[in-house]
């Protein structure tokens, strides 16, 4: 999934990115809600995780603002606020979930895990879209009992079309999306992303499903049998 991690403290900011990151996910891990305001409003992601006591602009704020701008990804709340009327609070502003610091870091694994299974493509550990299925845990694409490996980058963006099936997606988007904050893909990134993406559909025998649409971007488009 794509993440954005809101923390202001870095000492438990930096953890908690690697302990995401090494379990699959891109994070753009922020430490002032500016930011992540503006990111926000630049880009889609999978999963919101917030900590409450954000300086200037608290994480319950930024909860409400994205809920109240339509955006229905999950939200998952971090705090040191224990009590049963915090919950509420919190829950109340659109919150899906809430865990209360110190951080553990298992538990926070099996929190995301639990939000990403609410997707109607998600499947146990694989996201399905027709027959074509994605294994989230080995980073694996199968179709029709034949199975092959995907790169990192190639499943992230493999992960990032099946997550939106059918819909045109320009490169800008891509890059936005497939690249941490704060790094800069270089010209052809995504071209040459795209093209190693598609000989390894080409193996499954679906090379046909991801489109180019011309001076748009990109299509996962699903066969209608």
């Amino acid at each position: 999934m794509i993440i954005l991690l809101v923390e202001d403290d870095p000492a438990q900011l930096k953890p908690l990115c690697l302990a995401l990151s090494g379990s699959g996910h891109l994070v753009d891990g922020i430490e002032e809600a500016q930011t992540a305001q503006w990111l926000l409003s630049q880009k889609d992601y999978d999963l919101l995780i917030l900590d409450w006591m954000l300086p200037k602009i608290s994480g319950i704020e930024l909860c409400k603002e994205y809920r109240q701008a339509g955006k229905t990804s999950p939200v998952l709340m971090l705090t040191a606020k224990d009590a049963t009327t915090d919950k509420i609070v919190g829950l109340d502003a659109g919150a899906d979930d809430y865990l209360v610091k110190p951080v553990d870091i298992m538990e926070l694994l099996a929190r995301v895990r639990a939000l990403g299974r609410r997707s109607p493509m998600w499947h146990g550990d694989r996201i399905q879209i027709g027959d074509l299925h994605l294994d989230l845990t080995n980073l694996t694409l199968e179709r029709q009992q034949v199975k092959v490996r995907l790169s990192s980058r190639e499943f992230h963006l493999m992960e990032y079309f099946m997550r939106r099936p059918n819909r045109t997606i320009p490169r800008e988007q891509i890059e936005q999306a497939l690249w941490e904050w704060g790094t800069e893909p270089e010209s052809n990134a995504v071209t040459a992303m795209v093209w190693r993406l598609r000989q390894r559909l080409q193996e499954v025998n679906a090379k046909d499903w991801l489109e180019t649409v011309y001076g748009m971007g990109y299509r996962l488009k699903i066969p209608k049998y």
